[in-house]
């Protein structure tokens, strides 16, 4: 019988689940009309909200404080000089010890940019060392390179463009970063099984998503985003052949935990860590408190309630062709 770990990783993996309580009663002189009117009128103070946000330079976005002591870190130890799989490794175990943080990219009804360096939830600190990677593997050590890598990774075609623009599901998230280069899908190449579900999470739970639960575009949108993914070619690994592949995994590949849950792609993220002796393990923000090494990767999926196997996506370097 597979043991339970208890992660509270649903608030993380489709970003920010919450539950939400609504009135059943509404006030007798308000009649339908004006509560459709009322609604409209939000959704339009909303977009324009949005569109004022997201034209927002990147470039005046002030910078992190943490940003430069890890950069120091890199220029002081060679990291530009390695692999991107070094790369990655390397400055995932600089931040071994940080803090979990869920819900950072929903704190507000309005989509805006959110850097954070001293917290993370499970996509957060996914997102942040690819972002960081990137830039130090070509020895560009600004802080709105990072940022504009941030924007890239995050959102639709690199584009912020409001919620819907966010990716979501992490599946999309692999598929729409590869378009772009950033990541490549290895899950076929590793003998992995077609992930065939129609996604559907976010959508059945809209009232749990304040950003959906009373924009009826937002909503709309996410429906689209949903019937999209739901067609993509996405290869998972069983867990029980998670620890065959271990000589073809690199640390820094990304792991996402493929979910048997109805309409849900994945339940958690993290990066392939190779420990001291060379066992394959991942470096994840955990639920359970702070960003965390778990020894053993093949292990640590089986211990996982509903866990079914794991997507894997490899950081491509990008001071090299695809394919080298």
């Amino acid at each position: 019988m597979r043991k339970l770990l208890k992660l509270t990783i649903l608030t993380v993996a489709v970003t920010g689940f919450y539950t939400v309580n609504f009135p059943l009663l509404l006030n007798s002189s308000m009649s339908f009309l004006s509560l459709v009117n009322a609604a409209q009128k939000d959704e339009n103070i909303q977009s324009e909200q949005e569109k004022e946000i997201n034209q927002i330079p990147s470039n005046k976005i002030p910078e992190d404080p943490k940003f430069k002591p890890v950069m120091e870190y890199a220029i002081k130890h060679n990291l530009a000089e390695l692999s991107m799989a070094e790369i990655m490794q390397a400055i995932a175990d600089y931040f071994i010890g940080t803090p979990y943080k869920a819900g950072l990219l929903d704190k507000s009804n309005q989509e805006s940019l959110v850097i954070s360096l001293d917290g993370f939830d499970c996509v957060l600190f996914v997102e942040t060392v690819l972002a960081l990677s990137r830039g130090i593997a070509i020895k560009d050590y600004s802080y709105l390179t990072f940022v504009n890598h941030i924007i890239d990774q995050r959102y639709s075609e690199g584009k912020i463009d409001g919620y819907c623009s966010r990716l979501h599901y992490f599946s999309g998230w692999i598929a729409d970063n590869q378009k772009r280069g950033n990541v490549r899908d290895i899950g076929f190449e590793l003998g992995g099984k077609r992930l065939n579900k129609q996604f559907f999470f976010m959508s059945k739970n809209r009232w749990s998503y304040p950003q959906i639960s009373g924009n009826n575009k937002n909503y709309q949108c996410i429906v689209n985003m949903e019937d999209s993914i739901s067609q993509l070619k996405t290869n998972y690994i069983p867990y029980d052949k998670i620890s065959s592949i271990y000589s073809q995994l690199k640390p820094g590949d990304i792991i996402a935990l493929a979910t048997e849950i109805n309409g849900l792609d994945v339940t958690h993220t993290g990066l392939v860590y190779r420990n001291f002796d060379g066992n394959i393990g991942l470096i994840h923000a955990s639920p359970s408190g702070k960003v965390t090494v778990a020894y053993d990767l093949a292990k640590y999926i089986w211990n996982v309630e509903s866990a079914i196997g794991i997507l894997v996506a490899r950081p491509v370097d990008p001071g090299k062709v695809v394919g080298e």
